[in-house]
Parts: structure tokens; C-alpha cells; sequence
């Protein structure tokens, strides 16, 4: 089915071909009717499947003519997603009058107060600075008609809860309101209980499965060796660009420093860098100026970067839920992607939760002639009662893609080149 087949108007579908889509994907073939039905939906879907055009799409098909007041409310977590999803609603919308403004903090008022003063149909914010402005007497939210809560789990997770509830309370009691996200956990149901009536539900895919077009292995290595493995990968992986992962913001700006040094060209992203610092390295890196960024989890929900060939874990995540929402960076748009994570002794616990949690073995593998130091990788023992065994699967073909990758040998058009190492994945020099 093609998106004329959904009844959005022709404005929109202007939009969708000049934007360069051709085909919806499984969760835009679901909720774009929903959403045009007028009814409240709870939809989840993995990341990099087209939740935002999901909502986006049918929201301004069903927007009659501009207004002075804001009639869209699209909450979201972090500012680079409000950044990001509104600049979507104006690429979508480049065919209509409708204006989206997206507002959030670590930068001025005095651009967003001017913004907001010319009008404003589709408003993208974050809740702390949307409260600012409706303390100020700045917005009112009576007029809104549909509320989006974009990511709505991670903004649970930040504890923006009680600023959700003093959002919602603002707005219009007849009004659609759509909760989108990549997870549904028990949560949801608290907000969910005073925000929604009757809500449509919508899942597709498998909440705690990795994306299909992401190979995916684990590394074990000697602390020690972490910094030292993680170069040798860089030297050899065949790469586009590489989105590393630290759980710190202080790791993030060591490994990039070190990066640096090793002459990479390297953009990081965390909560300490300032808008202008977090908006030069999301442009820089989409733009291929910087080959190589180091972030924190700010990065792995919701950041649309084309073409991030692989996803390195220098650090094990916390949470479960976030490994799946960190390699989901690669492989996006059903492109294929891969991605490592390094692992150390004191980490066997943390895989065991994350393999429990998405029900699959992830094979460990290692790198051809790296001098690896001795480690014993056994996990502690589990509490009674409880099943399970230790990753295995070291020489065998990583597990959640294709049983391929990208085209090897020739130097076809994006695909790995070099001599492959005995595990399955191609290396080679880095690019001078």
C-alpha cells in the first residue's frame, strides 16, 4: 500500500514525495488511520521504524487552515528530539501555511519568544521550557486539539511526570491525545489513566527484539585494553561513520580526547555540552565532518542520523531496555548495520540481563591478532531458582540480522571491503 492510499491530504503527500519517501512502514500503515479517526492511540514500535511521520503525517491532514494559537502539542524528552521532530512536521508541511515552532532549554528565550509572537499551529517542546512559558502567560494550551507524547517511557524515566500531568491538566479536555514509544512498560498506565479515554493500542514488532538489519557481538576484553581494542577496531572496521557509547559523560570526553590524539575527527554529545556544542556535533556527524561521536544514552532514543554503519558499546549500558534502544541507532530504515559491544569481567551480569531481556545468546567474538590479555569472563552465580547459561557462539555469525551484511569484497557500493577476519566481519585501514 502506498501512502495515497491513506487518505492524507495532498498538500502532505506533496510533502512526503519532495521528503523522499516512497513506501510507509508498518507502524505508519497502522497509526495514520487511527490518528485520522480523531480517537486517542497508545502505539509502540522499535526505534528507526517512522514513528515521527506516523503522527506527523496524519496530524497536519487533519489541520484545516492556520490559526494564531498553537492547536498541536508535541511533548518530547530532550531537546535534540524536539529539534529534530519539528524540523519533520516543516518538512512535511512545506506544501501548506501551517508553522511549527520548536521550543526548548539550554538556549535563549529571546529567538523563541519571536517565533512564538508570529504564530504557531504544531509547538514541539520539552516540558521544562513549555512550563516557562505558560508560567509566563507566554503560551496557553486551552486551544489544543492533539497532544503527542513523543518517547513518553523516557520522559517517565526522567521524572517528568509531574510536569506531564501539569501539561495535560493545561490543555483541552476535548482534544486527541497519542502516546508514542518505543517501549510500553507498566508506567504508562499511571498517565495514561487521566490523559487518554478508550485509547486504540497499536504494537508492532517485539518490544525487547533488536532490529533484524543489526548484527550485533560482544567483545570480551581486559579492562585494561578497553581504549586499546576499541582503536584497533577503528583501524580495521570498514566504517561510515561510528556512534560510540559511554555511560558517562566524563567517559564520553576521555575517549573522545584519546580519539583526537589518534587523529580520528571526533564530535561528542552529553548533558554538560551546551546547545550550540550539541547542535555543531549532531550536524557535523550527519554531515561526515566528523567520522567518529561519542555520546552518551541522550543519543540512543529517537536521534535520526542516516547511514551510522556501526554502533560500538565502549561501556555495557545500565538498562536492559537501553542496548536495544543504542544499536538501534545502525541499521535504520531497514539499511543494514553492525554493532559491538566491549565487555569486561565485571560486565558478565549485565549481559546476562540484557540477553534474558531480549531473548538471544549474543555471540562473542574477537579480534584477529589483537594481543589480548588472559580474562575470565564466567558471570557470578545466579540466585536459586533461576535458569540460564553464559553467552556462547564465538566463530559463529552474529545473531539479529540477515545472515548477510552490506555487499563484501569488490568494493561494492557501500559494502565492507579488506580481508575478513575468522569470525565473519571484514577489517581494514582506516581511511586517511
Amino acid at each position: 500500500m502506498s501512502f495515497k492510499n491513506l487518505q492524507l491530504s495532498e498538500p502532505v503527500l506533496r510533502g512526503i514525495q519532495a521528503a523522499g519517501y516512497t513506501d510507509p512502514t508498518p507502524i505508519q500503515l497502522r497509526a495514520i488511520p487511527a490518528v485520522l479517526s480523531g480517537g486517542d492511540l497508545i502505539a509502540s514500535a522499535q526505534t528507526g521504524t517512522g514513528k515521527t511521520a506516523a503522527f506527523a503525517l496524519p496530524i497536519l491532514s487533519r489541520l484545516d487552515k492556520p490559526a494564531p494559537r498553537p492547536r498541536v502539542l508535541v511533548l518530547e524528552p530532550t531537546r535534540e528530539l524536539a529539534a529534530q521532530v519539528e524540523t519533520a512536521f516543516h518538512d512535511f508541511a512545506r506544501f501548506t501555511n501551517f508553522r511549527s515552532v520548536a521550543i526548548f532549554g539550554g538556549v535563549g528565550y529571546g529567538r523563541q519568544r519571536a517565533e512564538l509572537r508570529q504564530g504557531v499551529d504544531i509547538l514541539v517542546a520539552t516540558p521544562g521550557r513549555l512550563m516557562d512559558y505558560v508560567k509566563e502567560g507566554v503560551i496557553n494550551l486551552r486551544d489544543i486539539q492533539i497532544l503527542v507524547l513523543d518517547e513518553v517511557d523516557r520522559m517517565l524515566d526522567m521524572g517528568f511526570l509531574p510536569a506531564v500531568k501539569d501539561i495535560i491538566g493545561r490543555c483541552s479536555r476535548e482534544r486527541q491525545t497519542l502516546f508514542f514509544s518505543a517501549t510500553v512498560p507498566p508506567e504508562i498506565a499511571a498517565v495514561a489513566s487521566f490523559a487518554l479515554r478508550n485509547p486504540a493500542r497499536i504494537e508492532v514488532g517485539v518490544n525487547r527484539s533488536v532490529n533484524q538489519s543489526v548484527n550485533h557481538a560482544l567483545y570480551p576484553v581486559a579492562t585494561a585494553q578497553k581504549f586499546d581494542l576499541l582503536l584497533a577496531m577503528l583501524g580495521r572496521i570498514d566504517f561510515d561513520s561510528v556512534l560510540i557509547f559511554s555511560r558517562t559523560k566524563h567517559g564520553a570526553d576521555k575517549i573522545a580526547r584519546k580519539l583526537k590524539a589518534a587523529q580520528h575527527s571526533v564530535a561528542v554529545l552529553h548533558a554538560n555540552r551546551s546547545q550550540n556544542q550539541r547542535i555543531e556535533a549532531l550536524q557535523g556527524f550527519k554531515s561526515g565532518k566528523y567520522e567518529v561521536m561519542v555520546a552518551t544514552d541522550i543519543a540512543s532514543r529517537g536521534i535520526d542520523v542516516a547511514g551510522v554503519s556501526h554502533v560500538i558499546n565502549y561501556d555495557v549500558p545500565e538498562n536492559p531496555e537501553d542496548y536495544v534502544h543504542r544499536i538501534g541507532r545502525t541499521g535504520r530504515a531497514q539499511a543494514v548495520g553492525d554493532a559491538f559491544t566491549l565487555v569486561t569481567p565485571e560486565n558478565a551480569g549485565d549481559i546476562r540481563d540484557i540477553q534474558r531481556f531480549i531473548g538471544q545468546k549474543i555471540p562473542e567474538l574477537k579480534l584477529e591478532d589483537f594481543p589480548y590479555q588472559p580474562i575470565n569472563m564466567t558471570p557470578p552465580p545466579r540466585p536459586a531458582g533461576q535458569g540460564g547459561h553464559r553467552p556462547s557462539g564465538r566463530g559463529h555469525r552474529p545473531q539479529g540480522g540477515q545472515g548477510h551484511g552490506r555487499s563484501q569484497g569488490g568494493g561494492g557500493g557501500g559494502g565492507r571491503r579488506g580481508d575478513k577476519n575468522k569470525v565473519g566481519y571484514s577489517f581494514r585501514g582506516r581511511r586517511g
